[in-house]
């Protein structure tokens, strides 16, 4: 079935690309569940985000990244011993929160002087491809907080209306949220068990 959005345009990514590009926020599939998308380069569509979801202030959103070189955009450094258990889950629904003490990154860590970073592959070829395109990615839930997040885009736009430049439909999207982990002391200490299971 031919969605009107595909009628106007063929590839709908290249849009979100455009609108992404200039500030703008866009709902799409993530690897997880939709997601409210914004260049984590913008502090405006950061905060346009924020504003929209009526999110508080100081909860950070996730980074998306398709690299490991990517985290050097944000003066983070990992260790080969780091790098080789991240790769056991990356890429993956699993969330690593590290530490940057940029302040330049003020609006993204929201003075927790931490960034919750998760790496998306392949598997996921337009929102790899956009990553690629445009850099790391903040992707929040498509709820207002302390709601159900939405698993189709009718519920997205029951939510947003017209405060997002741009709905992409795949579908029924359901799953739980990505694990979250973070390091002490070299060792992995879990945040939050979400979509992949990890056992210490």
């Amino acid at each position: 079935m031919i969605t009107n959005l595909q009628k106007v345009y063929p590839n709908p990514w290249i849009r979100a690309e455009e609108i992404l590009k200039k500030d703008g926020v866009v709902v799409l599939p993530t690897d997880t569940l939709y997601g409210i998308i914004g260049s984590a380069m913008s502090k405006k569509a950061v905060e346009k985000i924020y504003n929209i979801k009526g999110r508080d202030e100081n909860k950070p959103f996730i980074v998306l990244i398709n690299s490991f070189e990517q985290l050097k955009i944000f003066g983070i450094k990992i260790t080969k011993d780091q790098a080789k258990i991240f790769g056991k889950f990356w890429p993956g629904k699993v969330s690593v929160v590290l530490p940057t003490l940029s302040k330049k990154w003020d609006y993204l860590h929201r003075g927790e002087n931490t960034i919750a970073f998760r790496m998306v592959g392949q598997k996921n070829k337009n929102l790899f491809d956009l990553i690629d395109k445009i850099g790391p990615v903040v992707a929040p839930s498509v709820n207002k907080q302390g709601e159900k997040p939405a698993e189709t885009i009718k519920e997205a736009k029951n939510y947003f209306e017209n405060n997002v430049d741009l709905y992409i439909n795949t579908g029924v999207r359901k799953s739980l949220p990505s694990t979250i982990v973070k390091f002490e002391n070299d060792k992995i200490v879990i945040l939050r068990q979400g979509q992949t299971k990890i056992k210490i």
